[in-house]
């Protein structure tokens, strides 16, 4: 008996040391996943436009291929492992390395597509979409779909090591969650900083080979044996009912939870505003949210105390709800409050997850892909139609509700008639929906602005124009972006001048469209491109004459990302202004600021054009990076500060910029123009304000870096601008002009 068990206890031991091979091996894996999902979401966007659609379809493709990947690679890991005679876990190892593999062909695939675009020439923005979707497929899905495989190729491990083990899953999910929570963060807070795009591609490829190193080697050492199909696992009797909900259940919850994800992060903007740092905080705060919840439930499990589903369920519907109330902008804001509003659903959510398909699945690898497969078929389902049916038309408190509604479904479906032994719970439930629609407000709904205002949403935005007179303001997804200036025209009339001669224009980001509506009072071919059809739609709101404006057949407006618009036309333009949207920081900004946005800017330049780039006023190292980047695309740079600590004007060319007088500015102004300069500035000539302007001029080498402070200029692979925490302020407090 004493060698009986000893070797019950080797085994034993043998045992947790493979299972916290997995675990590790899982780990890696999820960090990893969430990494590649980061960076190649902001590589499709450098490459095909900062859009939607090509955030919708880089997302979908990336589910898409988790999802096929968890289903077949359950469906054959038995039969291939048999076949080729070698453990699953050998298996498992040789999925990391193909997911390896993608680290380096998805931005080669993706720089390939937009070159041959490029090459293209122009094209309809479908087409080009079109082409662009094509790639993107191409470039990600392979490597998803054998990320999505990891899982049953585990499981197949997994249950070589304890045939009637039931709940290999969770264990996996917990590693795999926990792993995603630590790439979302290290991604976003120090990675990109320190190595720049390309290099934490590198660190995501490493850590994939390094874990297919150790798979491989626990699988030689623990014998590398096939998974065989043994004997029936031994199974409770389930009742018939519960396979009818199970599916349904698993789809909803997926479709929901992702959903609401889009919603909380245009909802959330008002309080996290629009920083890289404010995404990467919703995303880990929902994957630590979930990991704590499949940790309660294996705790739960292991204590044979777990409560089931149908005991859960009616906690989602009210849960969901929550962060409505805790966003209402009428009451006490609190960032810690809106990021920790989400924790409770995603904790019940990421217990309730591994639970069922553990329940279900009972450690057969072809069961749990198939299952997880319907999860994930709800998670690429539910973004979609959040960004684009639920969150144009209703908003984001309807948005958030009518997600919600399934997730009070799925209490009904699993309890069946039980549900409706005891009316309290769905009485309970029909009045939480009734208050929830009636007493909370969001910021994107017209009711909490007093006095006049237009709501305009779309895929992209919610917007809100409100004010009167000079008191005008224009609010996107929370984030007052600009107000009536003259400092919006002067991006229109200052380069306009200093080209001399313009016959075209070009203005990127519409705000309120005062800077559109300067370039038309030149009377040239004018072209305003904004990402968002609502912020165009809104130019009627602060200007009276916008339908005239827009009825003109040289004005035109688009919507599309500016980039990409540059991208795919082979027009010529005299001059093109550039007015990213505040803060210099956001999301997404740097596309706008890098070297190789300036070269495709300046492919669309005419001879002896002129860009026209406005910088705010923001730290002085940011400044800097943006300088040095047009400096090292540009022959010839200037730069205007405007008055009052307001921000920068910088004119960059190919050609000599000539200097000219306050006299020639304006005389090189139509009538219109000049009328439209000094529109706001009462009692000032158009020949005073001119003379202001160019007063206002500074040497380039005061904003540029320092002798000996390195400061690199911004580009897609170093996005600096928007990275910043772990750099010090090479300038202290101070700005560069003090």
């Amino acid at each position: 008996m004493s060698q009986v068990a000893a070797a019950g206890e080797v085994r034993a031991n043998r045992n947790i040391l493979l299972y916290l091979v997995v675990f590790v091996c899982f780990f890696i894996s999820g960090f990893s996943s969430l990494l590649y999902q980061v960076l190649w979401t902001r590589l499709a966007f450098a490459h095909f436009g900062v859009i939607i659609p090509v955030l919708s379809l880089t997302v979908s493709t990336f589910m898409l291929g988790l999802g096929l990947g968890a289903m077949y690679g359950g469906r054959f890991v038995q039969p291939i492992s048999q076949y080729l005679n070698v453990s699953p876990l050998l298996l498992y190892a040789g999925a990391e390395i193909l997911v390896a593999a993608g680290a380096f062909a998805v931005p080669a695939i993706f720089a390939w597509g937009s070159t041959l675009l490029i090459a293209a020439g122009a094209m309809s923005s479908v087409s080009f979409l079109l082409f662009s979707g094509i790639f993107i497929t191409l470039a990600l899905l392979p490597w998803c779909i054998a990320m999505g495989a990891t899982i049953p190729l585990m499981m197949g491990f997994v249950r070589q090591l304890d045939v009637v083990k039931d709940d290999g899953f969770s264990l996996l999910y917990v590693a795999n969650v926990l792993g995603a929570a630590s790439g979302a963060a290290l991604t976003a807070i120090a990675l990109i900083e320190i190595f720049g795009l390309q290099g934490t591609d590198m660190v995501g490829a490493a850590g994939n080979i390094a874990i297919a190193v150790l798979a491989s080697a626990t699988a030689f050492a623990s014998g590398n044996a096939p998974l065989k199909a043994g004997g029936p696992i031994s199974r409770p009797v389930r009742q018939t009912s519960e396979a009818f909900w199970l599916k349904p259940v698993l789809f909803i919850t997926g479709f929901s939870s992702l959903g609401m994800e889009v919603c909380w992060a245009r909802d959330f903007t008002l309080q996290l505003k629009t920083s890289i740092y404010a995404f990467a905080a919703i995303l880990t705060v929902y994957l630590l949210s979930t990991c704590v919840g499949s940790s309660l439930y294996k705790s739960a499990k292991a204590r044979n105390s777990a409560p089931s589903f149908e005991r859960l369920a009616v906690w989602l519907f009210p849960l969901s709800l929550l962060p409505i109330y805790i966003t209402d902008p009428r009451h006490f804001q609190s960032v810690l409050w809106t990021v920790t509003s989400i924790v409770p659903l995603c904790g019940v959510l990421g217990y309730t997850t591994p639970a069922l398909i553990d329940r279900f699945g009972y450690g057969d690898p072809a069961t749990t892909g198939r299952l997880y497969a319907v999860n994930i078929a709800g998670g690429v389902l539910g973004p979609l139609v959040a960004g684009y049916l639920l969150l144009p038309d209703a908003g984001i408190r309807w948005s958030i509700i009518l997600l919600a509604l399934p997730l009070a479904a799925t209490w009904f479906l699993a309890r069946g008639t039980q549900a409706w032994c005891d009316p309290r719970p769905a009485a309970i439930l029909l009045a939480m929906f009734l208050a929830t629609a009636l007493l909370p407000r969001g910021y994107d709904e017209g009711t909490i602005y007093g006095g006049a205002h237009e709501v305009h949403r779309d895929y992209a935005t919610s917007v809100i124009a409100f004010g009167s007179g000079m008191n005008q303001q224009l609010s996107v997804n929370g984030v007052r972006i600009t107000s009536l200036t003259t400092i919006t025209k002067v991006m229109a009339h200052l380069p306009m001048a200093l080209q001399g001669t313009p016959h075209s224009a070009l203005d990127i980001c519409f705000g309120m469209g005062t800077t559109f509506r300067a370039l038309s009072a030149w009377g040239v071919d004018t072209t305003a491109v904004d990402l968002s059809p609502a912020v165009i739609s809104s130019f009627g709101y602060f200007h009276g004459n916008a339908a005239t404006i827009l009825a003109n057949p040289l004005d035109h407006t688009v919507a599309d990302d500016g980039r990409r618009f540059l991208l795919r036309t082979n027009r010529l333009f005299d001059v093109i202004t550039i007015d990213p949207p505040p803060p210099v920081g956001a999301s997404g900004s740097s596309l706008l600021y890098s070297l190789q946005f300036y070269a495709v800017a300046k492919r669309r330049l005419a001879p002896g054009g002129i860009l026209a780039q406005w910088v705010p006023r923001t730290d002085a190292a940011t400044v800097s990076s943006i300088a040095l980047s047009l400096a090292r695309s540009f022959s010839y740079v200037r730069v205007f500060e405007e008055g009052d600590n307001q921000g920068f004007h910088f004119i960059a060319s190919m050609t000599p910029i000539p200097a000219i007088s306050a006299a020639t500015f304006v005389q090189r102004m139509p009538a219109d123009a000049q009328r439209d300069l000094v529109e706001w500035e009462p009692g000032v000539t158009p020949l005073q304000y001119a003379a202001h302007i160019l007063a206002e001029e500074i040497p380039l080498s005061k904003v540029l870096p320092p002798p000996g402070v390195n400061i690199p200029p911004i580009s897609d692979d170093h996005p600096y601008n928007e990275y910043f925490l772990l750099r010090n302020n090479l300038f202290g407090d101070m700005m560069l002009m003090n």
